[in-house]
Order: C-alpha cells, then structure tokens, then sequence
C-alpha cells in the first residue's frame, strides 16, 4: 500500500504521515527533508539557492546531513524552498523517491507533488492543510520550545513567502490531486487528525 500525503509547510501532515506509518507498518519518507538538505547544501558549498546551478550541484548531498539536526531549523526550510524550484533539482531527486514508494510492501511518503509527480498510482492520497494563522502558531511554539528566538509575525510571513513559492513554480506546483482527500488541521489537535487521516485511508482501501 502506497499511501501519498501532501500539503503546505506546518499543516501536520509530517506527524500524520509518521502515526500512518507506524500503524501500518510501512516506512516513512519525508521528502522535504531531501530539500531542505540540497538548501542546506548549496550553502555549505558557498552557493546561492536561488541560483539553478549551484542548487543542482547541492543534490550531491552527503546522506549524514539527513541526520543532522540543522535540517529542522526555519532558515533551512526557507532555503529548501527556494532550491525546490528548480526543475533540475526536482528531476535530480525524482528517481530516489520514486524508487522508496515503489519498494516492495509499500510506504508511506510526504512532501509537496506525492500524489500529483511521485506516485500519482498511490492507493491513498491525502491532501493536509490549515490556514496559515494556525500554522504559525504551531510553528512559533515548536521554535519557542527549542529556545528559538523569532515572532510570530516574522513566521507567518515566512510561511506565506513559501507557500507562495510551492503553489506558483512551474514545475510540479503544491496542488491536491483530483483524488485526493483534503483533511483541514486548523482546528484539529493530532489524535482528531490522525483519526481524519485514518479513516480516509480505510475508506480507500476498503
């Protein structure tokens, strides 16, 4: 079973997607952090995310920089949106995730174009969101309890320029697919989206 969860930075579809896995018994790959370790990357090497070259170049990645801790930050998660614009880059990572859906007994994968480019043959489709007041909130407590300093006004405005990025390039934008079912997190807690989540996915398989 290939189940396929996208949606908008902060929206609880990274939680919701490891609470699948682990119910069902299938690995779990969050895909943006692919992204945020080519952002993270391009500025080891001295480059520039915006620059379609020097982001290219980044998807050389050494695999310890999946582990490390950097990845979560908010700058990091700014950088992978701006290198993900790329088509290059996005082509690049398309065969690595792509070959963990397609793996034998299934997945469970999450990021921005799963059930619309990765693996448009999923059995599930999920499409996460929430308004990005809630979403700010969420991730202005996440940063407050690691001891991050930043407002809540620099993260929703850091949250619209993303989500501006995601849902307007050219190549395989943020977007629900046909079959996909919208779950809205804004006034949910974790165990009532899990519950929404599950049984969307029950439903769909039957």
């Amino acid at each position: 079973m290939i189940i396929a969860i996208d949606g908008p930075t902060a929206s609880g579809k990274g939680t919701l997607s490891k609470k699948l896995a682990a119910h069902f018994g299938l690995p779990h790959l969050d895909t943006g952090l692919l992204y945020r370790a080519v952002g993270r990357q391009v500025i080891v090497n001295g480059g520039d995310p915006d620059h379609p070259e020097q982001a290219l170049e980044a998807v050389a990645f050494p695999d310890a920089l999946l582990d490390d801790p950097v990845l979560r930050n908010e700058a990091t998660g700014s950088l992978a949106s701006r290198a993900s614009v790329h088509p290059a880059v996005r082509q690049a990572l398309f065969e690595r995730q792509r070959a963990f859906a397609l793996q034998d007994g299934g997945a469970v994968l999450d990021g921005r174009d799963i059930g619309t480019v990765i693996a448009p043959d999923a059995d599930v489709k999920l499409f996460i969101t929430a308004s990005v007041a809630s979403r700010a909130v969420r991730r202005f407590k996440e940063m407050e309890a690691k001891g991050v300093s930043i407002t809540l006004a620099e993260i929703e405005a850091d949250l619209e320029r993303r989500d501006a990025r995601d849902t307007g390039r050219k190549d395989a934008p943020l977007m629900a697919a046909p079959d996909a079912v919208t779950i809205d997190t804004s006034e949910l807690g974790i165990e009532d989206a899990f519950a929404a989540a599950l049984a969307a996915v029950e439903a769909a398989t039957g």
